[in-house]
Protein backbone atom coordinates (compact mmCIF):
# COMPACT_ATOMS: atom_id res chain seq x y z
CA UNK A 1 0.00 0.00 0.00
CA UNK A 2 1.11 3.35 -0.70
CA UNK A 3 1.31 6.46 1.50
CA UNK A 4 1.56 9.87 0.44
CA UNK A 5 1.52 12.70 2.82
CA UNK A 6 0.35 16.42 1.32
CA UNK A 7 3.33 18.27 0.99
CA UNK A 8 0.37 21.75 1.54
CA UNK A 9 -0.69 20.43 4.76
CA UNK A 10 -0.26 21.77 8.51
CA UNK A 11 0.78 24.78 9.91
CA UNK A 12 -0.17 27.61 7.91
CA UNK A 13 2.88 30.56 8.82
CA UNK A 14 0.76 32.48 11.47
CA UNK A 15 0.83 29.31 13.72
CA UNK A 16 4.32 28.31 12.51
CA UNK A 17 5.41 31.77 13.87
CA UNK A 18 3.05 31.40 17.06
CA UNK A 19 4.66 28.18 17.54
CA UNK A 20 8.27 28.69 17.62
CA UNK A 21 8.03 31.95 19.71
CA UNK A 22 6.77 29.65 22.25
CA UNK A 23 9.29 26.91 21.91
CA UNK A 24 12.10 30.02 22.01
CA UNK A 25 10.80 31.47 25.13
CA UNK A 26 10.09 27.77 26.68
CA UNK A 27 14.31 26.76 26.07
CA UNK A 28 15.03 29.74 28.22
CA UNK A 29 12.89 30.16 30.43
CA UNK A 30 10.59 26.87 30.70
CA UNK A 31 7.27 28.15 31.56
CA UNK A 32 5.08 30.41 29.32
CA UNK A 33 1.15 31.66 29.82
CA UNK A 34 -1.13 31.24 26.74
CA UNK A 35 -3.87 33.33 26.42
CA UNK A 36 -5.81 30.29 25.15
CA UNK A 37 -4.78 27.25 22.81
CA UNK A 38 -2.41 28.07 20.82
CA UNK A 39 -3.70 26.24 18.19
CA UNK A 40 -6.67 23.58 17.75
CA UNK A 41 -4.73 20.77 18.03
CA UNK A 42 -4.82 18.77 21.13
CA UNK A 43 -1.77 17.02 20.32
CA UNK A 44 0.26 19.72 19.58
CA UNK A 45 -0.62 21.80 22.65
CA UNK A 46 0.33 19.01 24.90
CA UNK A 47 3.51 18.54 22.93
CA UNK A 48 4.25 22.29 24.11
CA UNK A 49 2.91 21.55 27.83
CA UNK A 50 5.28 19.26 28.74
CA UNK A 51 7.65 21.69 27.97
CA UNK A 52 6.11 24.28 30.02
CA UNK A 53 3.83 26.29 28.23
CA UNK A 54 0.52 26.66 30.11
CA UNK A 55 -2.98 27.49 28.86
CA UNK A 56 -5.18 30.11 30.98
CA UNK A 57 -8.18 31.67 30.65
CA UNK A 58 -9.30 35.58 30.85
CA UNK A 59 -10.16 35.16 33.71
CA UNK A 60 -6.79 33.64 35.08
CA UNK A 61 -5.17 36.32 33.19
CA UNK A 62 -7.02 39.47 34.64
CA UNK A 63 -5.20 38.16 38.20
CA UNK A 64 -1.51 37.60 36.58
CA UNK A 65 0.83 40.21 37.41
CA UNK A 66 4.66 40.76 36.28
CA UNK A 67 4.42 37.85 33.88
CA UNK A 68 4.94 37.09 30.39
CA UNK A 69 1.75 35.58 28.59
CA UNK A 70 1.41 34.24 24.52
CA UNK A 71 -0.99 35.83 22.01
CA UNK A 72 -1.26 33.38 19.69
CA UNK A 73 -2.09 33.59 16.02
CA UNK A 74 -5.78 34.37 16.17
CA UNK A 75 -5.09 37.66 17.72
CA UNK A 76 -7.21 39.73 20.90
CA UNK A 77 -9.26 42.85 21.23
CA UNK A 78 -7.81 46.01 22.46
CA UNK A 79 -8.97 45.22 26.15
CA UNK A 80 -6.35 42.79 26.85
CA UNK A 81 -3.53 44.87 25.65
CA UNK A 82 -4.81 47.51 28.13
CA UNK A 83 -5.23 44.59 31.26
CA UNK A 84 -1.84 43.86 30.32
CA UNK A 85 -0.42 47.08 30.21
CA UNK A 86 -2.31 48.12 33.29
CA UNK A 87 -0.88 44.59 35.49
CA UNK A 88 2.70 44.61 33.80
CA UNK A 89 2.23 41.34 31.72
CA UNK A 90 4.80 41.48 29.01
CA UNK A 91 3.22 40.13 26.05
CA UNK A 92 4.63 37.88 23.71
CA UNK A 93 2.65 39.05 20.79
CA UNK A 94 2.15 36.14 17.77
CA UNK A 95 -0.89 37.82 16.27
CA UNK A 96 -0.71 36.65 12.30
CA UNK A 97 -0.19 39.17 10.21
CA UNK A 98 -2.61 38.97 8.28
CA UNK A 99 -5.37 38.99 11.42
CA UNK A 100 -3.25 42.09 12.74
CA UNK A 101 -3.75 43.61 9.23
CA UNK A 102 -7.19 43.29 9.35
CA UNK A 103 -7.89 44.25 13.11
CA UNK A 104 -6.40 47.85 11.73
CA UNK A 105 -8.66 47.88 9.14
CA UNK A 106 -11.68 47.37 10.67
CA UNK A 107 -10.94 49.51 13.45
CA UNK A 108 -10.19 52.52 11.30
CA UNK A 109 -13.57 51.78 9.34
CA UNK A 110 -15.52 51.35 12.51
CA UNK A 111 -14.94 55.17 13.22
CA UNK A 112 -15.84 56.27 9.84
CA UNK A 113 -19.16 54.13 9.74
CA UNK A 114 -20.14 55.41 13.31
CA UNK A 115 -19.84 59.29 11.67
CA UNK A 116 -21.54 57.93 8.19
CA UNK A 117 -24.11 55.68 10.45
CA UNK A 118 -23.51 52.58 9.25
CA UNK A 119 -22.52 48.97 9.95
CA UNK A 120 -19.66 46.57 10.41
CA UNK A 121 -20.36 43.48 8.91
CA UNK A 122 -18.25 40.40 10.11
CA UNK A 123 -18.88 36.49 8.28
CA UNK A 124 -17.49 34.33 10.96
CA UNK A 125 -18.13 32.21 13.35
CA UNK A 126 -19.07 34.38 16.49
CA UNK A 127 -17.04 32.52 19.31
CA UNK A 128 -14.00 31.99 17.19
CA UNK A 129 -11.42 33.59 19.18
CA UNK A 130 -9.94 35.52 15.84
CA UNK A 131 -14.10 36.82 15.26
CA UNK A 132 -13.83 38.16 18.76
CA UNK A 133 -10.68 39.91 18.37
CA UNK A 134 -12.05 41.29 15.20
CA UNK A 135 -14.92 42.37 16.51
CA UNK A 136 -13.30 43.96 19.55
CA UNK A 137 -12.10 46.61 17.28
CA UNK A 138 -15.89 47.75 16.77
CA UNK A 139 -16.41 47.74 20.98
CA UNK A 140 -18.22 44.45 19.79
CA UNK A 141 -20.86 46.83 17.61
CA UNK A 142 -20.20 44.62 14.51
CA UNK A 143 -22.68 42.34 13.03
CA UNK A 144 -21.65 38.83 13.23
CA UNK A 145 -23.13 36.79 10.51
CA UNK A 146 -22.44 32.98 10.77
CA UNK A 147 -23.88 32.03 7.01
CA UNK A 148 -26.19 33.16 4.00
CA UNK A 149 -28.96 32.51 6.40
CA UNK A 150 -27.94 35.45 8.85
CA UNK A 151 -27.68 38.32 6.50
CA UNK A 152 -31.32 39.51 8.27
CA UNK A 153 -29.25 40.49 10.94
CA UNK A 154 -28.19 43.83 8.26
CA UNK A 155 -30.32 46.80 8.00
CA UNK A 156 -29.72 47.37 4.08
CA UNK A 157 -31.09 51.18 3.90
CA UNK A 158 -27.79 51.53 5.68
CA UNK A 159 -24.17 51.97 4.33
CA UNK A 160 -22.21 48.59 5.22
CA UNK A 161 -18.47 47.51 5.43
CA UNK A 162 -17.86 43.47 4.97
CA UNK A 163 -15.16 41.48 6.08
CA UNK A 164 -14.46 37.88 6.41
CA UNK A 165 -12.74 35.72 9.20
CA UNK A 166 -9.40 34.77 7.60
CA UNK A 167 -9.98 31.25 7.22
CA UNK A 168 -13.58 31.25 5.72
CA UNK A 169 -14.15 29.93 2.53
CA UNK A 170 -13.72 32.07 -0.60
CA UNK A 171 -16.46 30.96 -2.21
CA UNK A 172 -19.35 31.34 0.50
CA UNK A 173 -17.73 34.97 0.76
CA UNK A 174 -18.54 35.58 -2.84
CA UNK A 175 -21.89 34.42 -2.30
CA UNK A 176 -23.11 36.83 0.67
CA UNK A 177 -21.77 39.81 -1.09
CA UNK A 178 -23.73 39.15 -4.48
CA UNK A 179 -26.91 38.53 -1.69
CA UNK A 180 -26.01 41.71 0.45
CA UNK A 181 -25.78 43.34 -2.96
CA UNK A 182 -29.16 42.44 -3.93
CA UNK A 183 -31.05 43.33 -0.91
CA UNK A 184 -29.39 46.64 -1.03
CA UNK A 185 -30.56 47.31 -4.41
CA UNK A 186 -34.01 46.31 -3.27
CA UNK A 187 -33.54 48.71 0.01
CA UNK A 188 -32.54 51.76 -1.41
CA UNK A 189 -35.08 51.25 -4.81
CA UNK A 190 -32.29 51.20 -6.96
CA UNK A 191 -30.34 53.90 -6.17
CA UNK A 192 -26.82 54.06 -5.65
CA UNK A 193 -25.54 51.61 -2.48
CA UNK A 194 -23.08 52.50 -0.31
CA UNK A 195 -21.32 48.75 0.39
CA UNK A 196 -17.60 47.79 0.41
CA UNK A 197 -16.91 43.92 0.79
CA UNK A 198 -12.83 43.66 1.52
CA UNK A 199 -11.42 40.21 0.89
CA UNK A 200 -9.70 39.49 3.91
CA UNK A 201 -9.69 35.82 4.03
CA UNK A 202 -5.96 34.16 3.44
CA UNK A 203 -4.95 32.95 0.45
CA UNK A 204 -2.33 30.46 2.08
CA UNK A 205 -5.40 28.85 3.60
CA UNK A 206 -7.94 29.52 0.36
CA UNK A 207 -5.66 27.91 -1.58
CA UNK A 208 -5.26 24.82 0.06
CA UNK A 209 -9.08 23.89 -1.21
CA UNK A 210 -8.59 23.09 -4.95
CA UNK A 211 -4.91 21.74 -4.39
CA UNK A 212 -6.60 19.20 -1.29
CA UNK A 213 -9.40 18.29 -4.07
CA UNK A 214 -7.47 17.54 -6.28
CA UNK A 215 -4.97 15.24 -3.88
CA UNK A 216 -7.95 13.39 -2.70
CA UNK A 217 -9.45 12.93 -6.27
CA UNK A 218 -5.63 11.13 -6.78
CA UNK A 219 -5.73 8.83 -3.70
CA UNK A 220 -8.14 5.36 -3.26
CA UNK A 221 -8.88 6.40 0.45
CA UNK A 222 -7.94 9.84 2.28
CA UNK A 223 -7.38 10.71 5.74
CA UNK A 224 -7.96 14.12 6.99
CA UNK A 225 -5.90 14.22 10.33
CA UNK A 226 -6.91 17.36 12.34
CA UNK A 227 -8.49 18.27 15.91
CA UNK A 228 -12.56 18.53 15.65
CA UNK A 229 -12.44 21.81 17.46
CA UNK A 230 -10.26 23.67 14.12
CA UNK A 231 -13.00 25.62 12.02
CA UNK A 232 -10.54 25.40 9.16
CA UNK A 233 -9.95 21.62 9.61
CA UNK A 234 -13.97 21.26 9.63
CA UNK A 235 -13.72 23.36 5.94
CA UNK A 236 -11.02 21.15 4.23
CA UNK A 237 -12.46 17.74 5.47
CA UNK A 238 -15.77 18.21 3.82
CA UNK A 239 -13.25 19.54 0.15
CA UNK A 240 -12.11 15.58 0.50
CA UNK A 241 -15.17 14.22 1.75
CA UNK A 242 -16.83 16.03 -1.19
CA UNK A 243 -13.66 15.11 -4.11
CA UNK A 244 -13.17 11.38 -2.49
CA UNK A 245 -16.30 9.59 -0.40
CA UNK A 246 -13.66 7.65 1.35
CA UNK A 247 -12.15 9.98 3.23
CA UNK A 248 -11.91 9.89 6.85
CA UNK A 249 -11.01 12.53 9.80
CA UNK A 250 -9.03 11.27 12.60
CA UNK A 251 -7.48 13.11 15.50
CA UNK A 252 -5.13 10.40 16.61
CA UNK A 253 -3.69 6.93 15.51
CA UNK A 254 -6.32 5.61 17.77
CA UNK A 255 -8.91 6.57 15.03
CA UNK A 256 -7.99 4.62 12.51
CA UNK A 257 -10.16 1.15 11.45
CA UNK A 258 -8.78 -1.28 9.29
CA UNK A 259 -11.47 -2.05 7.36
CA UNK A 260 -11.47 1.66 5.46
CA UNK A 261 -8.56 0.26 3.44
CA UNK A 262 -10.17 -2.85 2.25
CA UNK A 263 -9.41 -3.68 -1.54
CA UNK A 264 -7.68 -0.16 -1.87
CA UNK A 265 -4.09 0.71 -3.34
CA UNK A 266 -2.97 4.52 -2.47
CA UNK A 267 -3.59 6.44 1.19
CA UNK A 268 -3.62 10.62 1.05
CA UNK A 269 -2.85 11.95 4.25
CA UNK A 270 -3.67 15.71 4.49
CA UNK A 271 -4.68 17.52 7.48
CA UNK A 272 -5.53 21.57 8.92
CA UNK A 273 -3.66 24.30 9.18
CA UNK A 274 -3.57 24.07 12.54
CA UNK A 275 -2.06 20.04 12.22
CA UNK A 276 1.26 19.67 12.94
CA UNK A 277 3.33 17.69 10.80
CA UNK A 278 5.08 15.53 13.20
CA UNK A 279 1.39 14.05 13.90
CA UNK A 280 0.56 13.42 10.54
CA UNK A 281 3.94 11.29 9.97
CA UNK A 282 3.39 10.09 12.99
CA UNK A 283 0.18 8.43 11.47
CA UNK A 284 1.34 7.36 8.40
CA UNK A 285 4.45 5.20 10.25
CA UNK A 286 1.36 3.19 11.61
CA UNK A 287 0.72 2.06 7.88
CA UNK A 288 4.16 0.71 7.90
CA UNK A 289 4.28 -1.53 11.13
CA UNK A 290 0.66 -3.02 9.44
CA UNK A 291 -1.37 -1.73 11.99
CA UNK A 292 -4.31 -1.29 9.36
Amino acid sequence: MKVTIDTGSGFCFGVVSAIKAADIELEKSGHLYCLGDIVHNTNEVNRLKTKGLEIIDYDKFKNLKNCNVLIRAHGEPPETYEMAKKNNVKLIDASCVVVKKLQNKIKNNFKKMEIAGGQIVIYGKKDHPEVIGLAGQTEYKAIIIESIENIDKIDFSKPVRLYAQTTKSVKEFKKIITNIQNRMRIANKETQIDFVAVDSICRQVANRAPKLKKFSQNNDVIIFVSDKKSSNGEFLYKVCKEANPNSFFVSEVADIKKEWFKDFNTVGLCGATSTPLWLMEEISKCFYRDLV
